[in-house]
């Protein structure tokens, strides 16, 4: 992986250029959202508290300090947040230790860039141990640059990780797609100014100004990514 590679070109017959792809992990490449749940699940009960499934909607999609940090206000857990993040993250690692399904049309989308030398970045509100495990599964080739959530002050909802991945592969944010699968990730990479696509998993994305939601990745290719600059610079939405 490299931290800084030059932009390619991918012009359109409008004369818009796709710079850059960004893609967060859990539900929008690798169907893991289940597995943390379970895991968060799994951890409380042997701490004496059942999760119920309102919680699941607050967590989904968030950095592990403000899922971790909801959940011991929310049940009253006598726990510390490190050690409950460490405790979440090693029952989630065992989870993924045999590899991790890919969402239906991840291979196909990675492939597809890999091939057309889009530059492409894993932007990610995961730890950097759990991240580097499910690219043993999707294969850390297809990525010029991977960014973990405890890689940064700040993650996921705030624009930070985008605005990194997009300084460091030197690439306009105005002309970068984010493919994510959770509100938080949308609002971040909003926030930045990127093209969003939203493939929603646990709970609906309405669409939005700058914002296209679509039921699977099946439905993404390049043209289709390519497209959402065209529309940016015509004034679409």
């Amino acid at each position: 992986m490299t931290s800084s590679i030059p932009a390619v070109d991918t012009r359109t017959a409008e004369g818009a250029t796709l710079q850059a792809v960004f893609l967060d992990l859990d539900g929008t490449l690798v169907d893991t959202e289940g597995f943390w749940w379970e895991a968060e699940a799994e951890v409380f009960a042997e701490l004496g508290h059942i999760l119920d499934d309102t919680h699941r909607g607050v967590v989904v999609g968030g950095p592990m300090t403000r899922s971790a940090g909801y959940l011991i206000r929310a049940t009253g857990a006598e726990i510390g947040l490190t050690e409950l993040s460490g405790l979440l993250n090693a029952r989630f690692a065992a989870r993924i230790a045999h590899g991790v399904p890919l969402m239906p049309g991840a291979h196909r989308l990675l492939a597809e860039l890999a091939a057309h030398a889009v530059p492409t970045a894993l932007v990610s509100a995961s730890h950097r141990t759990i991240i580097d495990r499910m690219l043993l599964s999707l294969g850390a080739a297809n990525f010029h640059l991977t960014l973990a959530g405890d890689e940064l002050p700040r993650t996921k909802p705030h624009p930070d990780p985008y605005l990194t991945a997009a300084a460091r592969l030197g690439v306009d944010p105005a002309r970068c797609a984010v493919v994510e699968d959770t509100m938080t990730g949308v609002t971040a990479a909003e926030a930045a100014g990127c093209r969003v696509v939203a493939v929603p998993s646990v709970l609906p994305i309405p669409p939005a100004d700058g914002r296209t939601v679509v039921r699977s990745l099946e439905e993404v290719d390049l043209p289709f990514l390519r497209s959402l600059i065209t529309e940016s610079r015509d004034g679409v939405h």
